[in-house]
């Protein structure tokens, strides 16, 4: 019997506001903010009716370009109680994306920020829309955007041309009635979608995953429910909210779970390990990268861990050392890994919080309840027997409605019997615990051997000089490819290739030691801390090509 919930967004919030109004909700520390639930609600109910006046309607598409700022989850609440279709913009984006995904996606209105690290939003905003300047809020008329109508700012700056202030949104909401905004919550269908993600272009243009609440909801319930989440928890949120990790095993997680969403604006290491010590977090999100910096960070022992209890490292493989130091150093002993991704909203395996240790540092665990999985063969897409490998599919309600206007890209993601195909490279064993080797575009096939990355990356974690380390495949006239590492040595550390070629020699076979060594100083990341692969292959290929070829 399958115990999916059919509850949309809104209805989450309204429950857990009935039942623990006075319970901690939201806090976020740069901002001052501490909001209890029935205040959470509140505020949530006064964004979607705001929205409301603007006359937005069901199934418009709103796109969010800020950080982890509060407003972000007011409006992650308040656009799915009125039914409109939030789309996350990466922080990263420059002008071209911004303009690729607000014209892909129909969106009817742009909610920014001034900028973040290196980006302007606000000036980037108005070299797409140069409309803006001499446009009315609300009358926007652009030539190459015809969906768009409102751009909506969040920040200090008085001048914004063409833009509404968020407080513009708060005031007109006084306009519209709480019956108003009860009425169209009633129009709502759980299988309406609420959420669209774009998934990183690294191979041609990023595709729109639409989301429902069914979707969303239920995976955020699946999630918390391995974690063991309950009103006592607090959550640190410090990945990014416009990715599925942000917002949904972390944001709707908490709140399914009636648990406190302690929300820090964008990762930094110092800021993450004063948050858990003033805040009390009882859990913790984040890639394997982020777990490193704050373990490694010169002051980590003058703040206290002991409150921590459990969290998910996701969104890369983990390192077998990072994750005993989270269990003893952090005291999360309750860590837990889990895989999947965005097109299935995104979790489909974890491994569980009482699983020995070798599970937990050697799979990413087991099919999540009412999710299938299985490993099929990638060119006959026949299930394969256990402990063989081929590519991870996976079928349930969690997977995505298709990508957004391109039913083809869709068609080839989603067969004809439902099941999604993952692209990555995997086993299962005979109790069902999953094992992620790589990504069937990561394969390293030198002189026609198969070499995975993820398995020298594992070893070479071993090396006590290594902090992090990632291997690709450099092109090579003679054998097809050759296996390149790029390695970040521990603060004050130095080393030589040859003293890593003699640390291979003798423990993995010859052909997968790599031939070329790069003492690198950090990776190119995305902006949820996710290393971009291509990029280094990138970086170092147009090195290599011009070595001759002499194995």
């Amino acid at each position: 019997m399958s115990s999916f919930v059919k509850k949309t967004i809104g209805e989450i919030l309204k429950e857990q506001a009935e039942k623990q109004p006075d319970h901690e909700a939201l806090v976020c520390p740069e901002f001052n903010i501490r909001q209890t639930y029935s205040e959470f609600y509140e505020t949530s109910r006064n964004v979607a009716k705001g929205f409301m006046a603007l006359g937005v309607e069901k199934g418009d598409h709103i796109s969010v370009w800020t950080t982890n700022l509060p407003e972000w989850l007011y409006l992650q609440f308040g656009l799915g109680m009125i039914g409109a279709v939030l789309v996350t913009v990466n922080t990263n984006y420059k002008s071209h994306e911004l303009e690729y995904i607000l014209n892909q996606s129909d969106s009817t209105a742009l909610v920014l920020m001034e900028g973040h690290r290196d980006t302007n939003f606000f000036n980037t905003a108005n070299e797409v829309i140069p409309e803006l300047a001499t446009s009315k809020p609300g009358q926007l008329s652009s030539a190459k955007l015809p969906f768009l109508k409102h751009v909506i700012y969040i920040g200090t700056r008085a001048d914004t041309p063409g833009m509404f202030h968020f407080n513009d949104i708060i005031e007109l909401s006084k306009t519209i009635s709480d019956s108003k905004l009860d009425a169209r919550m009633k129009t709502l269908d759980v299988h309406d979608v609420i959420n669209m993600q774009y998934t990183s272009g690294t191979t041609g243009f990023p595709k729109g995953v639409m989301l429902t609440h069914y979707n969303i909801v239920n995976n955020a319930r699946m999630v918390g429910d391995v974690m063991g989440m309950t009103p006592a928890d607090r959550l640190l949120i410090h990945v990014p909210l416009f990715h599925c990790f942000g917002c949904v095993m972390s944001t709707l997680n908490s709140v399914f779970h009636g648990s406190t969403m302690v929300v820090l604006e964008s990762f930094d290491p110092l800021k993450s390990l004063k948050a858990v010590s003033n805040e009390k977090c009882t859990a913790i999100n984040g890639v394997p990268t982020m777990f490193i910096a704050m373990l490694n960070h010169q002051d980590f022992n003058k703040y206290d861990m002991t409150s921590l209890r459990t969290g998910i490292m996701a969104g890369a493989p983990c390192p077998v050392e990072t994750m005993n130091q989270v269990r003893t150093k952090m005291h999360c002993k309750e860590v837990v890994i889990a895989f999947g991704q965005t097109e299935c909203s995104p979790v489909m395996t974890m491994t569980r919080r009482d699983d020995p240790v070798e599970l937990r540092v050697s799979t990413v665990g087991r099919l999540l309840p009412d999710i299938e999985g299985k490993i099929v063969d990638p060119e006959t897409n026949e299930e394969l027997p256990a402990n063989t490998q081929g590519e991870i599919v996976t079928r349930s309600e969690c997977v995505m409605k298709g990508y957004y206007k391109m039913p083809d890209a869709t068609a080839s993601a989603i067969d004809g019997d439902g099941w999604l195909h993952t692209g990555d490279l995997g086993t299962v064993d005979e109790n069902g615990y999953f094992k992620v080797t790589g990504r069937i575009k990561d394969m390293i096939i030198r002189g026609g051997e198969n070499i995975y990355p993820r398995e020298i990356e594992e070893f070479l974690h071993k090396h006590p000089k290594v902090n992090d380390v990632h291997v690709v495949g450099i092109p090579d006239e003679k054998y097809g490819e050759q296996v390149l590492a790029a390695i970040q040595l521990k603060a004050d550390e130095s080393a030589t290739p040859q003293e890593f070629i003699e640390f291979c020699t003798g423990k993995i076979a010859r052909h997968k030691i790599p031939k070329y060594w790069e003492f690198v100083k950090e990776f190119p990341m995305t902006a949820s801390g996710k290393v971009q692969k291509y990029k280094l292959r990138d970086i170092f290929k147009e090195k290599y090509l011009k070595v001759p070829a002499n194995a």
